[in-house]
This record gives structure tokens, sequence and C-alpha cells, in this order.
């Protein structure tokens, strides 16, 4: 395609098109790129935990092994993002982008034909690492890629509302797959999105020849990673073990360590790899703070209303997904009305904390379902509630998260997003499960343990998460007030597409 300047004396010449017109003029295209492979990283959070128990028969290994399955991809991924978009940063986001997507499905098809439990556990891992690699390329290609307010503003309003909707996704699609094909096609499926991810992106994107070639930070690559590493592994821990545990214990004071040492070092290096820069701005720091809370209270409402619906309604894992649908219809209403028409003309101040407060009213409804309480009667609405409240939140986060933030800081403030969403939901994790469990116990104490009163006492354990995920989205609704600035956003002129290189 050709495009048409003219000479000083009026005359038209066509030009050839360059890279740069070729990618502005097909960057709906890049966007829908960007939000497969964004999708298929949020789902394989709660794709695989539908098929828990069928892949558990098959294998042959122990309760306690279960939930191994999942830590260890949230170890992986959450303890290497910010290394992760340190590369995305050095080796251009185009390269980063489709080794993350052909890795991440490598791994995916070494789990699909896992024999034991080791294979499976090696293959989780290594799409965590993959995923790290991958997640902050994605919002990196999209915030650079993306420079327009008005336009951006749609385009993170369709990611938000994917990142939102991922887990949910996650839930009817491997209820699905688990129910009519295998278990093995949890982790298959995610061969042919990344398939047509990178038959998307080889030809869309230009390679960027990577925006930051300065030397790597070892020691704030050693101390962050470990330090995450360890948060999230005493998070994990807590689960099975107690907040008592030396295991968990020892896990917090590392992590502590390490982490404070992170940031000691970034003040003095002269090459940090978290240039303390990107969190610095209030609206940034804000919205991260936003993630995190979301990562918490999120994690409450999937996990104890899947367990709701299918052992308290007898739902099955289909219609457990399919009974968030709604949900996810209602956040992506709200993504596109919050970050296309609220978010330029008034700021995110307004709008997350109104999201979060909206997500806490949702979830104190959510608090009041009994043993005989219907979906329709007791579910939908607080759901629809919550859905709406979650459009208020992910997509204006996302979008402020990542304004202004100069080119060859855009993997690193993408990886942190990321980070504080995984870390927000590795919390979430250990606090909800070990205190909901201590609520059921409790309801059990001078009880007979008839069907009835553990069925009484389950319910119990789940309202117990839902009002403490509901004070917790209070809570972050009163923070973030404090912390984001009033008006609307400022676009910074250093927002340089990473295609024009």
């Amino acid at each position: 395609m050709e495009t048409t300047q003219f000479e000083e004396t009026g005359t038209p010449v066509m030009k050839p098109e360059t890279e740069n017109d070729r990618a502005h003029r097909q960057r709906w295209w890049i966007l829908a790129v960007l939000a497969i492979a964004q999708l298929m990283v949020i789902l394989d959070g709660t794709i695989v935990n539908i098929a828990l128990p069928t892949a558990q028969h098959a294998l042959h290994f122990s309760n306690a092994d279960r939930q191994w399955i999942v830590t260890a991809y949230s170890l992986a991924f959450g303890s290497l993002l910010l290394l992760g978009g340190r590369i995305s940063d050095y080796i251009g986001r185009k390269n980063a982008l489709i080794i993350g997507l052909a890795g991440f499905a490598a791994a995916s098809a070494f789990g699909a034909v896992a024999q034991n439990f080791t294979m499976l556990v090696a293959a989780r891992t290594i799409q965590g690492m993959f995923g790290a690699l991958l997640a902050p390329a994605v919002l990196a290609l999209l915030t650079t890629t993306f420079t327009d307010p008005n336009e951006r503003g749609k385009a993170f309003a369709i990611y938000g509302a994917v990142a939102g909707a991922g887990g949910a996704i996650g839930l009817i699609l491997g209820g699905v797959l688990t129910t009519y094909a295998s278990w093995r096609w949890t982790l298959l499926v995610n061969v042919i999105i990344a398939a047509v991810a990178i038959g998307g992106a080889m030809p869309l994107l230009k390679r960027d020849r990577g925006t930051d070639h300065d030397p790597l930070d070892i020691q704030g690559v050693l101390s962050v990673t470990l330090g995450l590493f360890a948060l999230v592994f005493g998070f994990s821990h807590v689960e099975t073990t107690s907040w008592h545990d030396h295991y968990t214990i020892g896990s917090f004071v590392v992590a502590v360590v390490l982490l404070g040492y992170f940031f000691f070092v970034q003040t003095r290096t002269k090459f940090p790899l978290l240039p303390l820069r990107v969190i610095a701005d209030r609206n940034r720091g804000g919205s991260l703070l936003a993630m995190l809370v979301a990562g918490v209270g999120m994690f409450g409402m999937f996990l104890f209303l899947t367990y709701f619906m299918q052992l308290t309604l007898g739902f099955s894992a289909v219609k457990t997904g399919l009974a968030f649908l709604p949900m996810i219809f209602a956040l992506i209403v709200t993504a596109q009305i919050s970050n296309v028409l609220l978010l330029p003309k008034v700021g995110p101040r307004p709008l997350i904390p109104l999201g979060m407060a909206m997500a806490a009213a949702g979830l104190f409804w959510l608090s009041g379902v009994t043993i005989h309480s219907s979906y329709t009667g007791a579910v939908l609405l607080p759901l629809i509630v919550i859905g709406l409240a979650m459009g208020f939140i992910f997509a204006p986060s996302f979008n402020t998260a990542t304004l202004g933030v100069a080119p060859h800081d855009a993997g690193v403030a993408s990886a942190m997003v990321n980070t504080s969403q995984q870390i927000g939901g590795s919390i979430g994790t250990a606090l909800l499960n070990t205190l909901a469990a201590s609520a059921a116990t409790s309801f059990m104490v001078g009880k007979t343990p008839t069907a009835l009163n553990e069925g009484m006492a389950a319910v119990h354990s789940y309202t117990t998460a839902f009002m403490i995920s509901a004070w917790i989205f209070l809570g972050g609704a009163v923070a973030a007030a404090i912390v984001l600035r009033s008006g609307a956003p400022v676009h910074e002129t250093s927002d340089v597409p990473v295609v024009a290189h």
C-alpha cells in the first residue's frame, strides 16, 4: 500500500507505506493478538483448577500434592515477573512476546502428556516462567502501540475486560473441556491459543530492537526474584499448614529482608531493575494498589462462590462456569464506559474507589447466602454488581498504571501491574482459605457432625470469606481515594510507540 504526500509545488507524490504506517493501520488487529495472549495467561490461573480432581485421579497423586499444581505456576510467574519485564525491554517486545508464547505452548503440551505428578508440576513451573516473560510484553506493547488518548481508552477497556473476565472464562472452558473431552485439554488448548497469537504477531508486529540495553542489575534480580518467591511460597504454605508454621514464618522473614534489600539497592545502583520513578507517581502507585486489592478480593469471590455453586447448589463444572457469564457481561459494559467515556474526563480517582465500594457491596450482599439459597434468588444480582464493579477497577487501573511511562520503562511498569495482581491473588489464597477453614471449624464446635450441620458449616466458611473480601475492598476504596490524584489524566509526550523504532 502507498501513502499520498505532496511536494512543495502541491503535486501529489505516492510514497511506499512504511512499517510505522502499516503498524498504525493494523493497530486494532494488534490489540486482538495481545488480548488473545493475555487471555491465555489469565485463564491458566483457573482453567486447571476445575480439572484438578480428574487429573489427580488419573495420575494418582495425593491431596497434599494437589496444591502444587496451582502453586508451581504462581510461584514461577509471580517471582519472575520483574525480570521478565526487564528482559522484554532488553530483547524487544515482539521477541519477548513470541518466545513467551512458544515457551508457554511447549510447556502446556508437555503437561498435557504428563504421565506422573512430577511431569505435571514441571510443566506448570515452566508455564509460569514463560508467562512471566509474556505478560509484561503484552501490556508494554499495548501501552506503546496506543498513545492517542481516545484510542488508548478503548484499547485498555478491552484489555481490562479480558484481564478481569479471564478467570471466569477459565472456569467455563475448564468445565467444558474436563466434562466433554479430557483434563489434558485444559493444558493442550494453550497450544491452539498460542499458535493463533504467534500467527498474528509475526506479520503484524515490527521487530523492535529493544529500548533498554543497560547492564543487568544482578543484585536487584536476585533479591527481588528470591524475595517474591519467598513471599508467594509463604502464602501458599499457609494453606496446608498454619500461620505459626516455622517454614511459613521463615519464608515471610526472608521475603521482608530480601525485598527490603531490593528497594535499598534500587536507590543506589546506576542501572536499577525497577527505577523508583516508575512507582513514585501517585496515580501509578494508586493503580498498583488497586490491582493488589482486586487480586485479593477477586480470589474470595471466584473460589468460594465456585465451592458454593458446586457443593451447595449441586451445579456441574460446566454449569458453574456458565453461572459466571452475567458477571463477565457486566464487567465488559462498565470497562467500556469507565475507560472510554469517564476516565478521560474525571480521571481515576472517582472510578477506582467507586468500583471497590461496589465490589464491597456485592460481596456483603453475597455473604447473606444460606444452605437454602438459590442462584437466581441470592447469587445472580450480587454477581452482576461485582461484575460492574470490576469494570470500574481493572480497565482504569491498567490504563493509569502505564500512562506516561517512558518507552524504556514500559516493560518493567507492565511487570509491576502483573506482579501486584499476582501477589494479591497469593495473599487472597492463603488468607481467605485459612480464615474460611477456621470459620467452618468454629461453627461445628458443640454440634453433631451430621450432613446438614457440615453443609451449614461449609456455607458459613464461604460467607466468612465473602465478608472479609468485602472489608478488604472497602479498605482499598479508602486507600485508593487518598492516594490517587484528582483530575483528568495527563498524556505525556514521552509515550512513543514501540512500532516506530
